[in-house]
């Protein structure tokens, strides 16, 4: 913490967390129907106790405050389920029944949550659903609350944005996620603690139905269940799709994930496309002008709510001034000749937003936010000419070893640092050797034991998570993950996308030399995609009219789903060369679910 840090004996958040406590689930387990446990809220009970040497106090108290767990009282009409996963479940009672706000990952929790509110509220049926936004933990348990036989809301291009990532990056970001949420780190003082906007993810069942209704426009007004929603269309900013909401016969306002308690983040570190901080501020901007003044609380998809009218008026003025600030100073010195390494090592928040435990860096940070803005204008290259074709990282690492004297060496200079306390350049001169000699022992340790002293002293949930499961591979080696494509999602792809899919596996240079034409006859859709491979690329087009395949496959999207999952053909009919599917299949890739990332 600065000097200019929040007040550690304002414990108004924790009054806040605890407001409208109903009951707890006892025990705070989830299992799946074969009796896995998905969710374990007991295992961080060690948070109770007093902040460790081990972990940032800042960040040591954001995870006691997410791990308040339970049926919670919003406001009359309006409850939440909390600390049952990453986000939270909204639940808004209507004149029959209850709509529900984003439920959680998966469809165990979701369907537990539900289940406790139906404990101490009656067991009303679910009359309506809304998804705020395109993540996953907005949607992904709603298999465990609905079949689908009600309204469900969502703004514009949901589907497409859902998916989308499972389609381009999937495994990627999975391998990637698995650094950013720390979900194979034991729970403890010296493992995980949290991830910022809540503990961890839950590993049930993800599940996706396709919204019913479309919110296309701020202003727009729906009744679901005798519930009038006003909403407000926020697209760019935390989600390419995403909309806030509010309840005027209650006085409350959702923000979905646009304003939480810290700083989120404009490039998330498992990857994803850069989102726009100017844009978020004016939609907050945007928020305090159509609705705060008439709120009386506030509550979004993570954290706990904000009530009275003028706190909500400051807690999203802050939030605006929060991302205007990162924007506008890391453009200003952009204009200065400042790269954005550079702007992140000076960039401080006004004293005003530094003492605010809302506006601190728990799952975003100030360092990784500004990289990200300087990326979204200027890109990956700084100017400098000495950067424009740089080794890639094991080639130049075997240099930088050669040129320090050898392995050996380079560790006992990287002892040296890490002993002054320079652990940055420490973990530098490490990397270098471990990228030269990955069976080097003493640099695999000495660079784990380095990780895992930043992770302690990480502010930021995800900077800790990636440094200790960064030091947790070079100790015991990678975790043992299966490929997947975006787990229980694969049916909601569209045809286009599940072509696409294929397109992104197919080894260029091996069908450098192919050239063929499927056609795609779908019996369910009454259409026909045509996939051409020419010069290494598979391109698609629906409805074809002119020229003729080389091969003729009539389908349906089923049938699709399960030829790519690698279940054959059995269902489908051919006219044609059939040997060309074997021939297209024998040119994909599979991705690799557990590439190397501390190590060559």
């Amino acid at each position: 913490m600065t000097g200019n840090g929040p007040d550690h004996s304002d414990d108004t958040d924790f009054a806040n967390a605890d407001r409208g406590l109903i009951a707890r689930l006892e025990p705070g387990q989830v299992r799946d129907d074969s009796g896995r446990v998905v969710w374990d809220a007991d295992a961080y009970d060690f948070l109770e106790g007093e902040c460790p040497d081990s972990a940032d106090p800042g960040l040591w108290r954001q995870s006691q405050l997410c791990s308040r767990q339970g049926l919670f009282e919003v406001t009359e009409g309006i409850y939440q389920i909390r600390g049952l996963d990453l986000s939270n479940m909204t639940l808004v009672e209507g004149d029959q029944g209850v709509l529900v706000i984003d439920p959680l990952i998966s469809a165990e929790p979701a369907r537990t949550g539900l289940e406790l509110y139906r404990a101490h509220r009656g067991d009303r049926p679910v009359s309506g659903v809304i998804y705020s936004q395109s993540h996953v933990d907005h949607f992904g348990g709603v298999g465990g609350v609905t079949d689908g036989t009600v309204p469900i809301l969502a703004p514009a291009g949901f589907m497409e944005h859902a998916v989308s990532e499972n389609v381009y990056t999937g495994p990627a970001m999975a391998r990637r996620g698995l650094f950013h949420t720390g979900s194979h780190l034991e729970a403890g003082p010296r493992g995980h603690i949290g991830v910022g906007l809540g503990l961890s993810r839950s590993s049930g069942t993800v599940t996706l139905i396709a919204p019913n209704r479309s919110i296309t426009r701020t202003g727009q007004e729906e009744v679901v269940d005798g519930v009038r929603i006003v909403f407000q269309m926020t697209p760019g900013p935390e989600a390419s799709t995403e909309m806030n909401f509010y309840f005027p016969e209650h006085r409350a306002l959702c923000m979905a994930e646009n304003a939480t308690h810290n700083l989120h983040d404009i490039l998330t570190l498992r990857g994803a496309p850069v989102r726009d901080a100017r844009v978020w501020s004016r939609y907050l901007d945007e928020s305090i002008a159509l609705f705060a003044n008439d709120s009386d609380v506030l509550f979004a998809s993570h954290h706990w709510p904000t009530w009275g009218t003028d706190e909500i008026v400051a807690f999203l003025r802050q939030q605006r001034d929060l991302y205007a600030y990162l924007h506008d100073q890391t453009l200003r010195l952009i204009n200065q000749g400042y790269v954005g390494m550079e702007i992140a090592e000076h960039l401080q928040l006004p004293p005003g937003l530094e003492r605010e435990w809302h506006t601190r860096g728990y799952h975003g940070s100030v360092s990784h936010n500004v990289k990200a803005i300087y990326q979204r204008y200027m890109g990956w290259f700084d100017g400098n000419p000495a950067h424009l074709w740089e080794h890639p990282p094991e080639e130049a690492a075997r240099r930088y070893v050669e040129c320090m004297g050898g392995i050996d060496e380079v560790v006992r200079k990287a002892d040296g640092y890490r002993d002054r306390g320079d652990l940055r350049f420490a973990a530098t001169l490490l990397n270098h050797a471990v990228f030269t000699d990955p069976g080097h022992a003493r640099a695999r340790a000495a660079l784990a034991g380095v990780y895992e002293r930043l992770g302690f002293g990480s502010e930021s949930a995800t900077w800790r998570n990636f440094y200790l499961q960064g030091a947790a591979e070079l100790r015991r080696g990678k975790p043992d993950l299966s490929p997947t494509l975006g787990t229980g999602m694969a049916a909601a792809l569209s045809v286009d996308q599940l072509f696409e899919s294929v397109a992104i596996r197919v080894n260029g240079p091996k069908a450098w030399e192919e050239y063929f034409v499927i056609d795609w006859v779908f019996t369910d859709m009454d259409t026909t995609y045509r996939t051409t491979l020419s010069n290494g690329a598979l391109t698609t087009r629906e409805k074809p009219r002119r020229g003729e395949p080389d091969l003729t496959i009539t389908l349906n999207k089923f049938r699709l789903l399960r030829l790519l999952a690698g279940k054959g053909t059995e269902g489908m009919s051919f006219s044609g060369d059939e040997q060309l599917l074997d021939r297209l299949l024998g040119l994909l890739d599979q991705p690799d679910p557990t590439f190397d990332i501390v190590t060559p």
